[in-house]
């Protein structure tokens, strides 16, 4: 059996087995919630087309009969029965998302439309992963629910920015005009165990970096902020929401509200690997935000949601199982050599 969260009285309930797919299930997120909704006792599909997903993220879920993978990409339409959706199909990271902005744009915009019309279809309630960067450079803070946000529509992050604000404007379309059930999620920076070691997000490349005794690279003078929220934390608020009562659809910041430098990260890493990387600074890229830090007053209330785990934790899993990744591509090569 899985649980439901009330919205009113944020207690748990059981909730009969479900057919749930996951779009982006392979990735990093994907991959942790495929996990998750696997041990509460349903049935996931996992759709992803591995532009950024990987096999290995899923492999270890073979041994559920209840699991099944689907290489398929949101940009097609799909037919499939289903109960619930969780949308988490988008490349995420500025490298990746900017390899291909116009796919990037037509994942977030054409793919969310294709399974907005498939849940609406299946009387089948639909997760929407957004995130923080519809926020923008922002102008307020920290930021809440209500700020429209500081976008720039032609920059190099607008494929990604814009792509997610459009899909809000299409969940809210559809639960306005025709009765799909909606959940909107605004995820804020998060870390953890199955981040690609060639993600590009800042703790990341700080963890592979100083594992490889590399400089250690901030961009921008080091004073910009952002919260970081451990994995574990975050799908915790992705099931609690997608529980809620059918009148709460969002949008909802999930995130952790302690605000860190990124000179503080960097220097957390260093202490935690005990890297001798030294600390260098590079020039600022185009439109990145100097702030960010989530408002939760609105998950705490609804969700009776908060995260749990503390960066300093959440960095000693992440740093191991890096040090497990790069450990296992050494062999690799070595046996190929």
């Amino acid at each position: 059996m899985g649980i439901i969260y009330n919205a009113q009285s944020r207690v748990a309930v059981a909730q009969a087995p479900r057919r749930i797919l996951v779009t982006g299930g392979a990735g990093f997120l994907g991959s942790h919630l495929c996990e998750r909704l696997l041990e509460a006792g349903h049935h996931i599909i996992c759709v992803d087309n591995f532009s950024t997903g990987l096999m290995r993220n899923v492999r270890h879920l073979s041994r559920y009969n209840s699991f099944s993978v689907v290489n398929h990409d949101i940009v097609e339409p799909l037919d499939i029965e289903i109960d619930e959706i969780y949308n988490l199909a988008s490349p995420a990271s500025p490298p990746h998302y900017q390899a291909d902005p116009v796919h990037t744009t037509r994942t977030n915009v054409i793919g969310s439309l294709n399974l907005l019309e498939l849940a609406e279809s299946r009387n089948a309630r639909i997760f929407q992963a957004s995130t923080s960067e519809v926020y923008g450079d922002p102008h307020v803070h920290p930021q809440v629910e209500s700020y429209w946000g500081n976008v720039n529509p032609f920059g190099p992050r607008a494929c990604y920015d814009e792509g997610k604000r459009c899909a809000e404007t299409l969940f809210h379309d559809f639960r306005a005009r025709r009765g799909v059930e909606v959940k909107i999620a605004r995820i804020f920076n998060t870390y953890g165990p199955r981040m690609r070691p060639d993600d590009g997000r800042v703790v990341s490349n700080f963890i592979v970096q100083a594992l490889k005794g590399e400089d250690i690279t901030i961009y921008g003078d080091g004073t910009q902020t952002r919260s970081f929220c451990y994995v574990d934390d975050l799908i915790e608020g992705f099931v609690r929401l997608m529980g809620t009562d059918p009148s709460f659809s969002g949008p909802v910041n999930l995130g952790n509200p302690g605000e860190f430098t990124i000179a503080e990260l960097a220097e957390q890493v260093v202490e935690i690997t005990g890297s001798r990387s030294r600390i260098v600074n590079r020039p600022l890229p185009v439109d990145d935000p100097r702030q960010r830090r989530p408002d939760i007053t609105l998950a705490e209330r609804v969700l009776g949601w908060r995260p749990r785990v503390p960066l300093s934790e959440g960095l000693k899993d992440t740093i191991l199982y890096f040090e497990r990744v790069l450990a296992q591509s050494v062999r690799e090569r070595e046996e190929v050599a």
